[in-house]
């Protein structure tokens, strides 16, 4: 699968190929190997400097594998990862240390990704100590100010994770990503936790240190009313590869595979009358298991529009329909 063409400044990251696989294990003593769950499969992305790129799809469709493989939190089994000019899947050690400050990631369970045994403070001091930025008095200003920036009140700094709300945790969990002054932040359905009044002042609040500190954001999720608020582009994600990439106003305007269609169908329209004239797209049975993918489109089991002869068994290519949109399927037309 290729990409949309680069722009003439080189992107900030650059994904090739991206696979992660996982074993299936069967027997106590040998531990034989029975086959893999193909849970990243070949996938290809470009984030430019400053740009927010969105990551949809159902549940199960290798979404937080693919921000995790990227970060190097889950090595990859196979593809190229190009940060900043370097090729993380080829660093370790010191070298993979020295450029981790320069990507963070924002989890999604603000009450299991804090350590319930630390300060909130110290919670986000830890990057300031492992990177050796600040120490003492200064880690102290430094985090009393993270709080300030997120909303938080600084006195806060020695309360429990347990004396937060779910809002405040994901707060804290952002501060402790912008500790270290990085680049890129993956958001790993950073809003799904929290209640829904919640959720418009946590996109608002990343939005806005966007801005301020030129920040590039991987925003997981897959609820899509959420990723059209606040994403450039929209990369729809199934079965461990990506089917449609376009900018956001183009892929809600006009979705041209037909995962994406159905995903959109979805979506809830505030007007009734609205509500009531639009054709739903309803998939047929459930995804495939990544442990054992179709053959050809991965698609095709559910597809309402697959042609048995074509999708069935050849894999679609990746193709640029009309400019910046780019499918695989073999049916998509502009």
């Amino acid at each position: 699968m290729s990409n949309q063409p680069m722009s003439s400044e080189r992107p900030l990251l650059d994904v090739r190929g991206l696979k992660k696989y996982f074993r299936i294990n069967r027997g106590i003593l040998f531990q034989r190997q029975e086959g893999v769950v193909k849970a990243v499969d070949g996938i290809d992305l470009k984030i430019e400097r400053g740009e927010t790129l969105g990551l949809v799809g159902e549940s199960g469709c290798g979404k937080s594998t693919t921000g995790r493989a990227i970060l190097q939190l889950e090595r990859p089994t196979d593809g190229q990862v190009w940060f900043a000019g370097e090729d993380l899947t080829r660093l370790g050690g010191d070298d993979l240390r020295r450029i981790r400050r320069r990507f963070q990631m924002i989890f999604q369970d603000p009450y299991a990704s804090l350590n319930p045994r630390r300060t909130a403070g110290d919670i986000v001091a830890e990057g300031l100590t492992v990177h050796d930025l600040a120490r003492g008095r200064e880690a102290k200003v430094r985090v009393q100010e993270l709080f300030r920036i997120v909303g938080l009140n600084p006195s806060f700094v020695n309360r429990y994770p347990h004396e937060f709300s779910g809002g405040q945790r994901q707060r804290i969990g952002i501060a402790r990503a912008l500790a270290v002054n990085p680049d890129f932040i993956v958001c790993d359905e950073p809003v799904s936790a929290l209640d829904v009044s919640i959720r418009a002042q946590i996109l608002n609040l990343l939005q806005s240190l966007q801005q301020q500190f030129s920040l590039t954001y991987l925003f997981i999720a897959h609820d899509l009313a959420v990723v059209r608020h606040i994403s450039d582009r929209v990369a729809v994600m199934y079965l461990g590869r990506i089917v449609e990439l376009a900018g956001r106003d183009a892929l809600y305007a006009n979705p041209m595979h037909p995962y994406t269609r159905a995903l959109l169908s979805a979506v809830p329209i505030p007007s009734p009358r609205l509500e009531r004239r639009r054709e739903r797209v309803i998939l047929a049975g459930d995804a495939p298991s990544p442990a054992n993918p179709p053959a050809g489109c991965a698609f095709h089991t559910r597809c309402p529009i697959a042609r048995k002869g074509l999708c069935d068994l050849n894999a679609p290519e990746w193709r640029e329909i009309v400019p910046g949109q780019w499918v695989a399927c073999h049916l998509a037309t502009a």
